[in-house]
């Protein structure tokens, strides 16, 4: 859809800065009623920055607001909601504590003789839950939720409040293939009646399927645009990163390639106790794991690394035969897993660059009791330059840096151990194309030096292209297993769905 030629909400030259660097310079972004307009580019390009000013949360240093052509000053989220402007956050911004209805409402509590009405609640809760197609009841507690689920809530919270322009930043970053389509659906229902959305994705399949409208940020810049009919996933790259990306198919994986380094016999895990899995990782070898959300691929991988005790079976690294449920033992052994949310388990967000990095080694490197500084300060060093991590310096807290430098963070830390096994799960979640490209070099170069990776990945461009072999599990069981120089989306799909490798339904 054409945009209207008064949008109904416009950023007009807004700039802002922080300590250490210009996040925003001259940026103008535009959206008319109904239309779908994407904004991409790379982490650090200042597209989260955008959408806070937008939705009230930050106040630019310089530039206009303007709401169906009038000025406007966001001095809270409040004042922006109350002109429809409505942002649904990448990192979920729900209380766990609270009941699914409670959380949608949040802050704007219906009453009735000055109580909260609960009643109202849940029937309104009921109806925009069903709307994005979660059938779920709203007096359940939000901490039994999956993150695909709870991502869902946040979309439901942000249509309660009637949004005319609704901006959605990495809104299927936890979703499964039916959440997405049902998401998808919801897009195109509220374009039909008029609301205004702003997507911002990594996934630029969604952006191609889904805007009206591309505009892409590079280094807090506007760095070009492109209609309806220009949109292609080539041409966004280029002006996202002035450079073509491509994944690659697979590395040839020797021959000679010697005995498992990982060994997996008879695993069973507490979401799918019933099945046990069966398979060996060799060194140098990248194997991926494929399924759907819900399948058990991250459980898979945290029953192995002991973060989650396995119900029965054995993990082995290099012949030696772990306990199971202690991650202190299989780092011992040579394990070392890049867990889902980066955020919540994998850094310590307020820590400095320095901090995290020696985090994992602070016991090897203590002499009496103290930890060595100097050493310390090398490694971290040495670790953020053959990550290539864009900071500005190692004393930055970790908080402040892109999501893919915070993932090369995650990486570094436990490769600052030397590992022999690495485990990576949804290793390039929320991380722009550009970021991607230095992660999956990242992993192929560790490959040829003879580390064993095992990652799973929601994303089938990544596993067709990174993966030697890839594991297809479905409901908890290992459903099949295809040499990554044959596998087609077509093969995994059927396989993650229940059927077999020929497209019948497997028994």
């Amino acid at each position: 859809m054409v945009a209207e030629q008064t949008p109904r909400l416009w950023a007009r030259g807004i700039g802002k800065a922080f300590p250490g660097g210009v996040a925003l310079e001259g940026v103008d972004l535009r959206v008319g009623a109904g239309e779908v307009v994407a904004l991409v580019g790379e982490n650090g390009a200042g597209k989260s920055t955008l959408m806070k000013i937008l939705a009230g949360v930050q106040r630019p240093d310089a530039g206009t607001l303007l709401v169906d052509g009038a000025p406007r000053q966001f001095r809270s989220v409040a004042e922006a909601q109350a002109l429809g402007i409505a942002l649904i956050h990448q990192e979920l911004n729900l209380c766990d504590n609270l009941s699914v209805g409670a959380n949608v409402f949040l802050g704007r509590e219906p009453r009735r003789r000055g109580l909260i009405d609960e009643a109202a609640i849940r029937r309104g809760a009921a109806e925009l839950l069903l709307r994005v197609g979660l059938a779920i009841d709203p007096g359940l507690s939000l901490a039994g939720l999956s993150l695909g689920q709870r991502q869902l809530v946040e979309i439901a919270k942000a249509l309660s409040i009637d949004a005319r322009v609704l901006i959605m930043d990495e809104p299927t970053s936890s979703l499964s293939l039916a959440e997405t389509q049902r998401l998808f659906a919801v897009v195109h229902d509220l374009r039909r009646q008029g609301v205004s959305v702003i997507y911002i994705s990594h996934r630029l399949g969604e952006v191609c399927e889904l805007a009206d409208r591309v505009v892409v940020l590079r280094d807090g810049r506007n760095a070009g645009s492109l209609a309806r009919d220009e949109i292609s996933h080539d041409r966004m790259v280029a002006l996202m990163v002035g450079r073509e990306l491509r994944l690659a198919r697979s590395r040839a994986v020797p021959a000679t390639a010697g005995a498992p380094r990982l060994r997996v016999s008879g695993l069973r895990t507490q979401a799918w106790p019933a099945h046990a899995i069966d398979f060996a990782v060799r060194a140098g070898e990248i194997v991926g794991l494929a399924g759907l959300v819900g399948a058990g691929r991250s459980e898979l991988l945290r029953a192995i690394f002991g973060a989650d005790a396995a119900v029965d079976g054995a993990v082995e690294v290099e012949g030696r035969l772990l306990r199971g449920g202690e991650p202190r033992e299989a780092i011992a052994a040579g394990l070392a897993l890049v867990p889902e949310d980066r955020k919540a388990e994998g850094l310590v967000l307020e820590a400095s660059v320095r901090e995290n990095l020696a985090l994992p080694g602070l016991a090897r490197r203590a002499r009496f009791g103290c930890v060595d500084g100097a050493v310390e300060r090398r490694l971290a060093a040495a670790s953020v330059e053959s990550l290539a991590v864009r900071t500005a310096g190692l004393e930055q807290v970790v908080r402040t840096l892109s999501g893919g430098n915070q993932q090369k963070l995650v990486l570094g830390k436990w490769l600052t151990l030397e590992p022999r096994v690495l485990l990576l799960d949804e290793p390039t979640r929320g991380i722009d194309v550009g970021s991607k490209d230095e992660i999956y070099a990242l992993v192929r170069e560790l490959a040829s030096r003879g580390l064993a990776v095992l990652f799973a990945s929601s994303e089938m461009e990544e596993l067709l292209g990174l993966a030697d072999r890839i594991l297809v599990v479905h409901e908890g069981r290992l459903a099949g297993e295809l040499a990554g120089a044959d596998a087609t989306e077509e093969l995994v799909m059927q396989l993650a769905t229940g059927g077999d490798a020929k497209g019948t339904a497997a028994p």
